[in-house]
């Protein structure tokens, strides 16, 4: 009777055994499944800047994600000119104006694989706000906070520099430098009761934002651009940022290449709106 309990037992461990395997078996053979087609040039970017875990879709639909990550990192990415740090501040830009919060978190860790300060994604975010309005941004700000309170990093407070007494006079200065003198005269066809919102654009959008230690006044003026491109439907004020642009440096090629790396993340329809910008305002 003892042997035939001993017996049974060993049968009862052995056929746990091969139940584990087969579960193993089976979750080895989905991982399998799982792995992205990915040429040559997306699978080297692929592996420096992510992690497959990092991306949900991988594991829900591997053949969309090969096929995005093959276009995004090895025809997009490589064809813009800009470097890897400036080229993933703007995809993170492009995002945010597209309320791409489901795949922030895997952007944001990329961008600081690339040697994108911490500093510099917060400073993106606050600067989308007079573009993207607070209803957009304030959800990345909070995702970010809770990124980098896992990865444990720790940033600077109170990076601003005007004060009430000088927001105006700052921000004023500010639009001079990227637009000219003629910033501080009233267009004379602008209605009196909407003069105020040229103390707000001065006081707000530029003292309270482009003033602001981290990002400097140059590559403010891209990212602007990068947020209206990503937007659609702003051209008027797309055009007069890409001429803002264009006075602090950033000449035809940046602004091709900045939209160029975006691609994959605001689509072709915006995409050739802000090319056909660039086109009336710059000589090829």
């Amino acid at each position: 009777m003892q042997k035939r309990r001993v017996f049974f037992k060993q049968i009862s461990v052995l056929a746990l055994a091969f139940s584990s395997l087969s579960v193993y078996a089976e979750k080895t053979a989905k991982i399998k499944e799982n792995i992205m087609k990915l040429n040559q040039k997306a699978n080297e970017l692929f592996k420096k800047f992510f992690s497959s875990s990092q991306l949900e879709l991988v594991q829900s639909d591997t053949e969309f994600m090969s096929n995005f990550m093959n276009f995004s990192l090895s025809e997009a990415y490589t064809t813009s000119k800009l470097d890897d740090k400036t080229k993933f501040k703007l995809i993170l830009a492009a995002l945010v104006a597209n309320e791409g919060l489901s795949e922030f978190d895997t952007y944001a860790r990329a961008a600081l694989k690339a040697g994108v300060r911490a500093e510099e994604i917060k400073e993106i975010l606050y600067q989308a706000t007079p573009y993207v309005g607070f209803s957009r941004s304030a959800s990345f700000i909070k995702q970010s906070a809770r990124l980098f309170k896992e990865l444990k990093i720790k940033l600077e407070d109170n990076r601003g520099t005007t004060n009430e007494n000088n927001r105006f006079e700052k921000g004023l200065q500010a639009q001079v430098e990227l637009f000219g003198e003629g910033m501080r005269q009233i267009p004379k066809d602008m209605p009196e009761d909407t003069h105020f919102i040229r103390a707000f654009l001065s006081a707000n959008c530029f003292g309270d934002y482009y003033t602001r230690k981290g990002l400097d006044l140059k590559f403010r003026e891209l990212l602007t651009f990068v947020f209206l491109a990503a937007l659609g439907g702003v051209e008027p004020q797309l055009k007069g940022h890409i001429k803002g642009n264009i006075r602090m440096g950033n000449d035809r090629l940046v602004l091709i290449s900045a939209i160029t790396v975006i691609i994959p993340f605001i689509g072709y329809p915006k995409t050739l709106n802000a090319f056909s910008a660039i086109n009336e305002l710059t000589k090829a």
